[in-house]
């Protein structure tokens, strides 16, 4: 799917959101190598980009969350695929503020027909500690119209172009467009008490050194709107979110891949 200042942290937004923190700019001279590095990790990847993959398998990913520098906790999560459907469990711990504060969200989506696009059917999401709360959602109308329970109060949300969606079916249609070779594309995200657009940027690769996968290509994804982030996928890593940063003005957060396993495809696990 995205690394964290206190809002970050417990929405766990990265996953968005969802991985050293920025890998410099590859050499000149070895530009044309990268770019066709990516260009064949896309080609090889585009054909999982689609809901085509085995009708039932798990992705895992375990990020380390620190903020300002600091490692405040972890966060797991989980994909489960049935065909076109997909249950998404996220759950992390981690201090803030000296609060100890754990989130937890069950997201269900699947793939629209209509709109060729990941849409989310509903979430639960659970945070104790730090803004704790209660959220349920409900999504109609392909994904146009939502149903907000915040601890007991309802709101109803209503967007007339695009689709609403959780922060975890938001990453998974991110790396879809990203799989799809755009250059920039805008989402909304519903959150507890607003719907929030915002404007992605895809940047020039870079190199970097990440444990234990060694050395890879990243894909910056620039966010843009209520809140700046800044999201590398590895096309190698079956395009998987390997760090996020959280760009706050006071605090800067970020989160970090450790482990990625997968039976969905080929990808390498550690």
């Amino acid at each position: 799917m995205t690394v964290l200042p206190v809002r970050l942290c417990v929405n766990a937004k990265p996953m968005l959101v969802a991985s050293a923190v920025v890998a410099a700019l590859a050499l000149s001279q070895c530009a044309k190598a990268d770019e066709t590095q990516i260009r064949d990790a896309q080609d090889k990847a585009v054909i999982d980009a689609a809901p085509k993959q085995k009708p039932q398998c798990t992705r895992r990913s375990d990020y380390d969350i620190y903020l300002s520098g600091i490692h405040t906790g972890t966060m797991s999560r989980t994909e489960q695929w049935q065909g076109k459907r997909a249950v998404v469990t996220s759950n992390s711990e981690a201090s803030i503020l000296g609060i100890g504060t754990r989130y937890r969200q069950r997201a269900e989506l699947s793939w629209s027909e209509t709109t060729e696009e990941w849409i989310t059917q509903a979430f639960h999401q659970q945070v104790s500690g730090f803004r704790a709360r209660d959220m349920q959602v409900r999504f109609s109308q392909n994904g146009r119209a939502a149903r907000v329970d915040l601890d007991g109060e309802v709101t109803d949300y209503h967007s007339k172009d695009n689709a609403l969606r959780d922060v975890d079916t938001l990453a998974i249609e991110m790396r879809r467009l990203l799989m799809q070779g755009r250059h920039q594309f805008a989402l909304v995200r519903q959150a507890s008490d607003a719907m929030e657009p915002y404007q992605f940027y895809v940047k020039a690769p870079q190199a970097a050194e990440v444990a234990p996968w060694g050395q890879l290509m990243l894909v910056p994804v620039e966010q843009t709107g209520a809140e700046e982030v800044t999201y590398y996928f590895a096309p190698e890593l079956d395009y998987q979110l390997i760090k996020a940063r959280y760009h706050g003005i006071l605090l800067q957060g970020l989160i970090e891949l450790n482990h990625y396993s997968s039976s969905c495809d080929l990808a390498p696990s550690a």
